[in-house]
């Protein structure tokens, strides 16, 4: 069968397991082998279904195949015998014995006289093997956790574990995208085609056809627009599905597959024992982690009816008859259908300096580029801003301590090169290894902060390859050098755990695989030996021969599922391979090297789709299923003949090593996107300093009194210990700060920047809480009485992409119904309840409680799919696990934290560590952690595996304030997972969640307003906070630094008050970073924008310059308002005009400055 027909078939399987054919999917996996359903088969051995256990492992396997298969079967065969023993059903146990028994005799004689004996026995636990035989129950537990083993290690089903990624519903995605094609090729084609049939193609009847068109809202196409254009593929709307995250696969059909051989698993004989309960706990049944269920479609009133709620899926399951289509968005597990999703265009050109040899991108912050080089150089780039963060020329830390070899070495020859520099997997941590002995580890803290942390001499000769992994679950550095050894780390102490020879020849790289249990080590010489190695001494595993025979490394795609090499001979002819890891073998080879390449080619790989190698003076682009040439580019020139490569992680940007110390960036459209922010700082910049004045520029802190508090550990985020008081910076040091679309302005004027108040409902008196939609093309609110408002925006001629925008006013939506999304309350006052709500990663469904029950809303129709949890306690915070849309933390105004199953309607665990009730919750996918603030004051951090509380800390006070009982903590984690964002009235913080400690803080002064809620931008460059005084803040999330003060003026109509009205909820656009809006105590909703449509605000940027008056000795400053061209001269004296020099300096700076007009002030 082809791949396409294979393919074809997984797509037939996800579309019959939507639609509820649970017996026909299980049919089709069975007849086509394709697939074993791991949560399928263990169901059926758990319910003793032993025919159907059977006949499904005949579609996959046979008895006779080999050992591993020969053990399942016996397995089964052998639990059936002993369950009617134990039901002293001696016909039955007689009847197995022959027919199903009886075929094991030829392969083990005696071990069927010992079964057969158990005949004679009234009770078969009086065996000494089966001593151990549980109840049925337990028995069955056991001998699965064995069988799951066997068929993880067994090669037939290597490739069968793992269902595609795929979104949902992708066949009638195709199918509808088939109909629009063919609706686009009529010759006349209908606004509101007239489709009864998908089998004949569509063709829409002449325009004078009798027969009635449909209606607009034909539930087959969606809306369709006007004749002659593609219809806007969504099937919602302006709600659009996300990229599911990776991996994804159909949790109600797989249970944590393992793509590799079991490294525990015993291939041996078959026997008469039960399977070792030790064994069976070290592999105990795991629930699936991303489990998914199938919501209703608006028209499943049906589902209402439920008592119970059921699992939220990452990805709406729409009925029958909709074929939702939407534009697939490039995610880390997105194919490419065209090599337009390539990074192909020079977006940056870096002069590195000397000749780069490794680069890696930090793996969480996407432009920041790690650099090592020929003379030893290591550098780290934020390529955005072409700013080089850190320069480092290699360096001995403890010569001393280096072995005696190594420092003969360096006397003889003390030049040295880096042959590798990589991040590890958290992004704390990157490792270098040199020509020389030696590998370096350092701890990266943020912007300039490298620390040294490591410094081993690690190989006789040079270190060639290094990398890092997790055994057990601890952080380790592999390396390999030319000692032909490769040796394991611990990167936390710096101890040798695992020394593994066996290779005859210099080993050239390493590629660690750690997915769940299995973890092991490829590694490659210079003789062209491939070996693996466990993690334990017994020596390798396996050992290949790679093609060519020479310098070889390895790579797994992003989803661990498929191995790659890539080599060059010593001839000159390179290789790129994909192996089959059951058989040792190469799957494919891909074509399209030069015949002889002029040196060693690198390659790459990227979203589980594609594979890169610099050759031929090019980059060149293979999709991984075909083994043609995609593309090459030669990035307008200037590239070695085998240039070095590097994808950053989601694949949009390629760093690309080029002639005269060179580095090339390459992005496609996504990365492009991700740069543009950077743009205009970077001329931004550029024009500021070579502008700037010669007078010491001071930083005048623009508006708000605020002080930032010293803390121990300040400086650890960037590096900057001081405190806004005793800061006068430069000019050139400001110009690098990366928050600048925001500029240091005043703001008091509407035209200075771009606000919208959106359509109002006259029941809302008050905005509890607000959220934008994933999409980033709605608004939704949560009133005080318990309403949701939800406002979207249309995409039209003012608004291309229906992206939510301060330009153009949206719709205050609702359905056709007119029905609201109402919350259940309780008999009390529900203005003084907390409300709390949590969108589904899809934008289809909002959980939501106002004081009552928690209500599930499906976002379409607005109908209640259900209601739990009645009060009291009363749910005063909610959030989504990351990964598993069924799991729910829920915080309680009784101080506890209850974790929730959906699916199961079922409370896993009851967290209990603050005093007061709950206020913020946060998850980090990254440290597998929940973070919880209280009323209390409280901070604690839980581990999300097993629910322990892992720290706690209570927030620092400032003197003189007092706790209020409605005070509220809310967190937030920065976009690197590691750092969150702490709010409270007094304070602004920024925390480090692995040892809880607080890296910057800012507290407003004593007389100024309290701080009412703040939010992270989308890419945490910047802090929106809003003050009971109705002001809007800006800060640089770097260093809790002002950029810009937004007055009530700027924003409020002439009839509103700012000493009655004042926001209390803020919010971010999910993607674009300049984007925010507040929900307000009068019940409005206003959304803010830079004034510029290329996101720098310039409205008032304030330009501060300090001197003394040579005649008067008044210390004098002057202030330059860009944007209104408004000098103010301030000084200390009472009459500033008395001094002539002081008043001719004015005259002559206004005219430097070509200001329109200027005064005193004093």
């Amino acid at each position: 069968m082809s791949s396409l027909s294979r393919e074809l078939v997984f797509l037939i399987l996800q579309f019959l397991d939507e639609e509820k054919f649970k017996e026909t999917v299980h049919k089709l996996e069975q007849e086509s082998g394709f697939f074993f359903n791991m949560k399928y088969f263990e169901d059926e051995v758990h319910n003793g279904n032993w025919d159907d256990v059977e006949r499904y492992l005949s579609g996959f396997t046979k008895v006779d195949d080999n050992r591993y298969s020969m053990k399942i079967f016996f397995e089964i065969k052998k639990q059936k015998y002993l369950e009617a023993l134990d039901k002293h059903d001696r016909s039955k146990a007689v009847e197995i014995l022959v027919k199903d028994l009886k075929v094991f005799a030829s392969f083990n004689e005696q071990l069927f006289k010992e079964i057969t004996q158990l005949l004679t026995s009234e009770n078969f636990r009086e065996n000494e093997q089966l001593s151990k035989y549980g109840d049925t129950k337990s028995a069955r537990a056991i001998m699965l956790a064995e069988l799951k083993k066997l068929i993880e290690a067994n090669p037939l089903f290597r490739d069968k574990l793992l269902f595609p990624n795929l979104k949902n519903s992708r066949l009638r995605t195709l199918i509808n995208q088939s109909l629009n094609w063919q609706h686009q090729l009529c010759k006349n084609p209908r606004a509101n085609p007239d489709i009864k049939t998908l089998f004949v193609d569509h063709t829409c009847g002449q325009p004078n056809s009798a027969r009635a068109p449909l209606p607009a809202d034909n539930p087959l196409l969606g809306f369709l627009p006007k004749a002659g254009g593609f219809p806007p593929l969504d099937a919602h709307g302006t709600f659009q599905p996300t990229p599911a995250p990776v991996p994804t696969a159909l949790a109600s059909w797989i249970s944590n597959p393992s793509t590799v051989t079991h490294p525990a698993v015993s291939g041996g004989a078959i026997g008469l024992g039960v399977p070792s309960i030790a064994a069976a706990l070290k592999h105990p049944k795991t629930p699936p982690t991303n489990s998914s269920a199938d919501y209703p479609s608006e028209d499943s009133d049906h589902f209402i009816k439920r008592t119970r709620p059921v699992g939220i899926s990452d990805e709406t399951n729409l009925s029958v008859n909709v074929l939702p289509v939407s534009f697939p968005i490039h995610g880390h597990s997105q194919a490419y259908s065209a090599s337009e999703d390539l990074p192909k265009i020079v977006a940056r050109t870096l002069n590195q300096g000397s000749s780069p040899m490794s680069m890696d991108f930090h793996p969480i912050q996407r432009t920041l580029l790690l650099v090592g080089t020929n003379v030893g150089e290591i550098a780290l780039w934020d390529v955005g801003s072409r700013e080089r963060l850190l320069s480092r020329n290699f360096k001995v830390w403890d010569l001393g301590a280096c072995s005696m070899p190594l420092q003969a070495a360096l006397v003889k020859d003390p030049g040295v090169s880096v042959n590798c520099i990589v991040w590890s997997p958290d992004g704390l941590l990157y490792g270098v290894a040199y020509s020389r002995h030696i590998v370096q580890i350092y701890s990266y803290h943020g912007g300039e902060d490298v620390r040294q942390h490591l410094e081993i001499d690690a190989h006789v000769g040079g270190v060639n390859d290094i990398a890092f992994s997790t055994p057990n679950k601890q952080l380790c550095v592999i390396t390999c050098g030319d000692d032909k050894t490769i040796k394991v780390w611990d990167a936390a102490t710096g101890a040798k755990q695992y020394t593994f020879e066996g290779h005859e020849a210099p080993v050239y790289s390493v590629c660690p695989y750690y997915k769940g249990n299995n973890q092991f080590i490829f590694s490659t010489a210079l003789d062209g030996k491939i070996k693996a190695w466990l993690y334990d001494n017994l020596g390798s595993r396996v050992e290949y021969d790679a093609p060519g025979l020479w310098c070889t490394t390895m790579a797994y795609s992003a989803d661990g599922t498929r191995l790659f090499s890539c080599g060059t001979s010593k001839e000159g002819e390179s290789h790129l391979v994909e192996w089959n890891e059951s058989e040792g073998a190469i799957k494919r080879t891909y074509q399209g090297f030069r015949k002889r390449s002029l040196r060693v080619v690198q390659f790459d790989t990227t979203r589980n789709r594609v594979l890169a190698a610099g050759d031929d003076f090019s980059i060149k682009f293979w999709d991984m299923d075909n083994v043609q040439l995609l593309t090459s580019i030669d990035a307008d020139g200037g590239l070695p003949a085998s240039p070095h490569i590097r994808f950053n992680k989601d694949g949009t940007l390629l760093a690309v090593s080029a002639n005269d110390n060179g580095i090339k960036i390459l992005a496609n459209s996504d990365g492009l996107q991700l740069l543009r922010p950077f743009e205009n700082l970077y001329y931004a910049s550029e024009s500021l300093a070579k502008s700037a004045l010669n007078p010491i520029l001071a930083d005048t802190g623009a508006g708000l009194a605020e002080r930032v508090v010293p803390v121990a550990s300040i400086g650890a985020m960037n590096g900057d210990v001081r405190t806004l008081g005793d800061v006068i910076p430069r000019i050139t040091e400001e110009t690098n700060d990366k928050s600048k679309i925001w500029k240091l302005s005043e703001i008091n004027e509407p035209s200075h920047c771009r606000t919208l108040r959106l359509p109002e409902n006259a029941r809302v008196t008050k905005i509890s809480r607000l959220i934008y939609t994933n999409s980033g093309n709605a608004i939704l609110a949560l009133a005080s009485n318990a309403i949701h408002l939800l406002w979207k925006w249309q995409r039209n001629n003012r608004n291309s992409t229906g992206k939510a925008t301060a330009n153009v006013s949206p719709q205050l939506w609702q359905p056709s119904s007119g029905i609201l999304m109402t919350n259940d309350v309780t008999d009390s006052n529900h203005e003084v309840a907390v409300p709390c709500f949590a969108l589904s990663k899809n934008d289809s469904y909002v959980m939501s409680a106002s004081g009552g029950k928690i209500s599930l809303f499906n976002m379409m129709t607005f109908k209640t799919m259900t209601t739990f949890m009645a009060a009291p306690p009363a749910a005063t915070f909610l959030a989504f696990h990351p990964q598993d849309n069924n799991i729910i933390a829920i915080g309680m105004d009784d101080s506890s934290i209850q974790i929730y199953n959906v699916r199961v309607d079922e409370v896993k665990s009851k967290l209990k560590g603050h005093s007061k009730r709950i206020t913020g919750l946060a998850f980090s996918h990254l440290l597998n952690v929940l973070v919880s603030s209280g009323a209390d004051a409280q901070i604690c951090v839980w581990n999300s595996d097993g629910w322990e509380k892992q720290k706690s800390r209570f927030l620092h006070i400032p003197t003189g304030r007092t706790l209020s009982a409605q005070s509220d903590t809310r967190v937030q984690f920065h976009q690197d997972q590691i750092h969150f964002l702490v709010v409270h009235e007094f304070q602004l913080a920024i925390y480090e969640a692995r040892q809880l400690d607080c890296v910057k803080q800012w507290v407003p002064r004593e007389s100024s307003a309290l701080i009412s809620h703040a939010t992270f931008s989308c890419d945490s460059q910047l802090i929106y906070a809003s003050f009971l005084d109705a002001t809007v803040c800006v800060f640089s999330a770097a260093n809790l630094r002002l950029r810009c003060r937004i007055n009530p003026s700027a924003y409020f109509s002439a009839n509103i008050s700012c000493s009655n009205t004042h926001p209390l909820v803020i919010t971010a656009h999910p993607q674009e970073p300049n984007q925010f809006a507040v929900g307000l105590s009068d019940g409005g909703v206003h959304v803010f924008e830079p004034l510029e449509s290329e996101g720098k605000f310039r409205s008032t940027e304030i330009i501060s310059v300090a001197f003394s008056c040579f005649a008067c000795c008044l210390p004098c400053s002057f202030q330059f308002m860009s944007h209104n061209l408004y000098l103010t001269i301030k000084l200390r004296s009472d009459d500033p005009q008395q001094c002539v020099y002081c008043n001719h300096m004015a005259l002559l700076l206004s005219a430097r400055l070509k200001c329109n007009h200027w005064a005193f002030t004093a």
